[in-house]
């Protein structure tokens, strides 16, 4: 990962520090800023590949701070670090355009994982809206279509439905679905998941006679990117 510029924002200084220090370890050129204001300055000033940013910051925010660079057209990838059981801290970094979330307290060696798979996958600019082929989703509008027909969903089929199309393409397991729809606090049964993957394909697939949500035996399920 040599060359690789990243931007540690958070007004824990020990925590950036030490991640700073870890990151440079990896192989990571790393700029560290404490506060909102001070990140905003350096995402503009400098090029990064990535960014790790706070949720919860002095000043101006790490979603607000999210937010102002994909308005300005910056499509670095990011890692949102949120306060642990925050449902709506994860809910809304992805909504303001944030590639990934982690909880505090965290593993080191999660972190580093996650940051490299951002940096495989690599800056691209990604719209407002998601899509499969004709099905749509608008995040901050919560509505749903296929083609020109809006489809009704529930908050969890709707939160299902969102974390699939962000990952289109991939096989998620049930572990990973779990862990992003609903909480990790979560301990019942997860077959949950199969029962809202049901709901979900009577919704967005079985009236349109298509098949874009897939059960691949044994491993998860995917969301064909095409739309099915």
């Amino acid at each position: 990962m040599s060359g690789v510029r990243v931007l540690v924002v958070d007004d824990d200084r020990r925590l950036a520090t030490a991640l700073k220090r870890g990151l440079e370890g990896e192989g990571f050129a790393v700029d560290v800023a404490f506060d909102g204001d001070e990140g905003l300055w350096h995402a503009q000033e400098h090029s990064y590949d990535a960014l790790v940013l706070d949720v919860m910051l002095p000043g101006m925010d790490g979603l607000e701070l999210c937010a102002r660079l994909r308005a300005a057209g910056n499509w670095a990838p990011i890692l949102m670090l949120t306060a642990r059981g925050a449902a709506k801290d994860e809910a809304d970094a992805l909504d303001t355009g944030a590639d990934d979330f982690l909880s505090k307290p965290f593993s080191y060696v999660v972190l580093v994982a996650r940051l490299r798979a951002l940096l495989r996958r690599g800056r691209a600019e990604r719209p407002a809206t998601l899509s499969a082929g004709d099905l749509s989703l608008d995040p901050a509008g919560h509505r749903v279509s296929r083609g020109d027909i809006e489809v009704e969903l529930t908050p969890r089929q709707f939160s299902l439905l969102e974390f699939l199309l962000r990952r289109a393409g991939e096989v998620l397991s049930k572990q990973e679905i779990l862990a992003h729809v609903w909480d990790f606090a979560y301990d019942g049964d997860p077959n949950i998941v199969e029962v809202y993957v049901g709901q979900l394909r009577r919704r967005i697939d079985a009236p349109f006679g298509r098949a874009g949500l897939q059960t691949v035996r044994g491993v998860g399920y995917r969301l064909d990117p095409d739309g099915g």
